[in-house]
């Protein structure tokens, strides 16, 4: 198949993904051009958009950038970087009023101040939302109509397949489908703000495009991947055998939602109850629906008769389904939600190969660690992106020769089918070293039959860190290392080590 060339202007920085991340980058890139690169039109296609809580961010009278950072790292296993922590929650609600500046709609009081609610783990109410449930909708809207409007910011279709390189470990470009065929677009700056992981599972609440790319492809380039085991499940996922599960926001727990079995049985045994930190809970859900036990969010008590103006999207989702939550208990499993892992990158935003940086989910910071604290991940994207905008506005425009490259497999559709099942069997909720080898010998015998598509090259990252760390922790949970280690160790690999991962652990 005929490749096109098509050479950006020097100074253009090529974005993959047109997520919160990618827009709200190329909105603070101006003077320089930003070309955003897109599978789906602008407006359509990404997780962002999908997002229910909100923006977490200290804006509330008695609250503090020192409280949330200290939530953060309280929540993320050890993991988490406090520096890291310190600055998002520092920017945050500047940042927060900054969207609110370009139009989002935050909801607000009769005062004109935000109105802010609790999710779990946090100490205080302190998530900006819009109409209950639909701040990433609200935020993707005005950030798409912003960035058509922008003379600087180009739009441009296609899905990138594979990042280009100079032939010395200089990211150089992107190769990409586009409606033309295989286009290879050259330039110095590579972002990649493609999103997640969680398409790779067979229970997710994450569009089906998430299936870890922008993480195969760096680490196919030769990045360093930090964190790759730790995905993060949402313990509130529509249990109504929909692809991708229609998520009921955690919000509905802040607002004094309960986890039940049939008989009404509380299942999260914990001091801070529904509003424990998400691994805990999802644990709980996982554990009483493979004992047999089917959870159930049950709203009707705390929401009631409010609940379609208070959560216009989970009441939808729920009547769409037979299931009235205002007087019905809404069946939960958990699900694939958020990747905590990503490829590696530093405080602002660069990742270990000269001209890649990388943003919001696809991003490793630091900010999460080991179990994400509810609602900071919308604000990581736009603290990072702003930092990568600004990094890059003062940085010397650089000019790279791409080498060609061939585009990497397609993962048939059986084959993919068989993949989300192997990754929710063997590296869901709870996992073991047997399974996680398992899981490596399948991803490895699809590659021999395949080639090294990008979904499998995502999977085997998180299984082989997965198997690398022999120890309970966060959003890890290993049922034959129950144990948590005394010391906490931040893992990074590169895709050379994760081909090896299972003779290491032998």
């Amino acid at each position: 198949m005929a490749i096109h060339r098509q050479r950006l202007p020097d100074d253009a920085v090529l974005i993959i993904g047109a997520g919160l991340a990618g827009l709200y980058l190329a909105l603070n890139l101006k003077p320089r051009k930003a070309v955003v690169l897109a599978a789906k039109p602008v407006s359509e296609g990404a997780a962002s958009a999908w997002a229910q809580g909100g923006v977490a961010a200290a804006l509330a009278a008695g609250d503090s950038p020192q409280a949330h950072a200290a939530d953060t790292v309280r929540v993320g296993a050890g993991l988490v970087d406090p520096a890291i922590a310190q600055l998002i929650a520092e920017d945050g609600p500047g940042l927060v009023r900054n969207l609110a500046s370009l139009g989002v709609p935050f909801d607000r009081d009769a005062a004109g101040e935000f109105v802010l609610s609790r999710e779990a783990a946090h100490s205080a109410a302190r998530v900006a939302r819009v109409s209950g449930d639909l701040a990433g909708k609200s935020i993707m809207e005005v950030l798409v109509a912003r960035a058509k409007a922008a003379d600087w910011i180009e739009l441009a279709e296609g899905k990138a397949l594979d990042l280009l390189t100079d032939g010395n470990g200089e990211i150089a470009g992107v190769l990409a489908a586009t409606e033309d065929g295989l286009t290879e677009f050259t330039t110095g700056e590579v972002v990649i703000a493609s999103g997640g992981v969680g398409g790779l599972y067979a229970v997710t609440t994450n569009p089906p495009s998430s299936r870890g790319d922008g993480l195969a492809m760096a680490a196919r380039a030769g990045a360093v991947i930090g964190e790759a085991e730790f995905v993060q499940f949402h313990p509130t996922a529509m249990d109504i055998g929909r692809d991708p599960a229609p998520l009921a926001t955690e919000a509905l727990r802040g607002d004094g939602a309960l986890l039940v079995d049939a008989d009404g049985a509380r299942l999260v045994d914990h001091a801070e109850g529904e509003l424990a930190p998400r691994d805990i809970v999802a644990r709980a859900v996982h554990r009483a629906k493979a004992a047999g036990r089917q959870p159930y969010l049950d709203a009707r008590h705390a929401i009631g008769e409010a609940f379609p103006d208070r959560f216009p999207t989970v009441f939808s989702a729920c009547m769409s389904a037979g299931i009235d939550p205002r007087r019905d208990l809404i069946p939960v499993a958990p699900a694939a939600h958020y990747h905590m892992g990503g490829v590696r990158a530093d405080a602002q935003g660069a990742a270990s190969l000269p001209g890649l940086s990388v943003c919001g989910e696809a991003a490793c910071t630091g900010a999460h660690g080991g179990n994400r604290l509810a609602s900071n991940s919308l604000l990581e994207a736009i603290v990072f992106a702003r930092r990568i905008a600004e990094r890059l506005k003062d940085s010397d425009v650089v000019s790279r020769t791409a080498q060609s490259a061939e585009a990497p497999p397609r993962l048939p559709r059986a084959d993919l089918a068989q993949l989300r099942e192997a990754m929710a069997r063997h590296a869901g909720v709870e996992r073991t070293a047997s399974g996680l080898a398992g899981l490596l010998d399948e991803i490895s015998a699809m590659e021999a039959r395949t080639g090294g598509a990008n979904p499998l090259i995502a999977a085997r990252l998180i299984a082989a860190s997965a198997l690398m760390r022999e120890e309970s922790r966060g959003a890890h949970a290993r049922a034959d290392h129950p144990e948590t280690h005394a010391e906490a160790r931040r893992s990074a690999m590169t895709l050379a080590e994760a081909r090896n991962a299972a003779a290491r652990a032998a």
